[in-house]
């Protein structure tokens, strides 16, 4: 029995626990996650009129306002549809420009 103990314990594939947790649990980029907690109930629908992700159709006439626009615009708001800081009121306006940019690449 021990000898089959000693056998099994031997037999893994030589990865440590730290390379399977980053196989497991990938680094987002930078922006991805305020997106996915602020941002994705409209960004993914196109509720309330917010151009969709990767909808590029949508996004290109915000993306010839340029990024400093589109933070400003993030930063204070576009009535009806979009709040102030996306609801995100914790967020700091680096955040809000990382997420901004998170946005933009997958769009274009």
């Amino acid at each position: 029995m021990l000898v089959c103990w000693m056998l099994l314990a031997g037999c893994g594939d030589g990865n440590t626990s730290d390379d399977r947790q980053a196989r497991v649990k990938p680094e987002k980029l930078p922006g991805q996650l305020t997106y996915q907690r602020f941002c994705f109930s409209c960004h993914a629908s196109g509720a309330a009129g917010a151009p969709r992700m990767g909808d590029m159709a949508a996004w290109a006439p915000r993306i010839e306002k340029g990024e400093d626009a589109l933070i400003e615009s993030t930063i204070q708001g576009i009535p009806p549809g979009m709040p102030p800081r996306g609801m995100c009121m914790q967020c700091s306006d680096e955040e809000l420009a990382a997420t901004v940019r998170f946005m933009l690449n997958v769009s274009r």
